[in-house]
């Protein structure tokens, strides 16, 4: 099955069309190499990694579907092989953001707060 089908079939991503795009986009590996066409097969036992900034999510193919399935029945086609590290990882990245979400930082400073910044720094 072509990976952009089938990561659209087990739920990893919402649209088959973004699916085209995240491969495009270099944030699919198989068997550790990076893949930019959404035309490659995937096969049974094989795994393939994700990008999930900072990290690599790796997963295992158990099974391949004939259509997209229910999300309960998405355990029976994949398994995720991630270390803890890099779980733990992701989790505090996550509750960083979240925190400073709430703080009202949502991301690097404009350049008019750098420059309040630096203003206020100098002093």
């Amino acid at each position: 099955m072509r990976i952009d089908k089938y990561l659209w079939c087990v739920r990893l991503q919402k649209t088959r069309s973004k699916s085209s795009k995240f491969i495009e986009g270099g944030n699919v590996k198989i068997v550790n190499e990076v893949i930019k066409k959404s035309s490659k097969e995937i096969k049974i036992d094989q795994t393939f990694s994700i990008r999930d900034q900072p990290i690599w999510r790796k997963y295992k193919v158990l099974d391949i579907p004939k259509a997209r399935v229910g999300a309960k029945l998405v355990v029976d086609l994949i398994t995720e092989i991630t270390s803890e590290v890099d779980l733990k990882l992701l989790a505090e990245l996550q509750k960083q953001n979240q925190e400073n979400r709430l703080k009202g930082m949502l991301g690097r400073p404009t350049k008019r707060n750098r420059r309040d910044l630096d203003d206020f720094f100098e002093d």
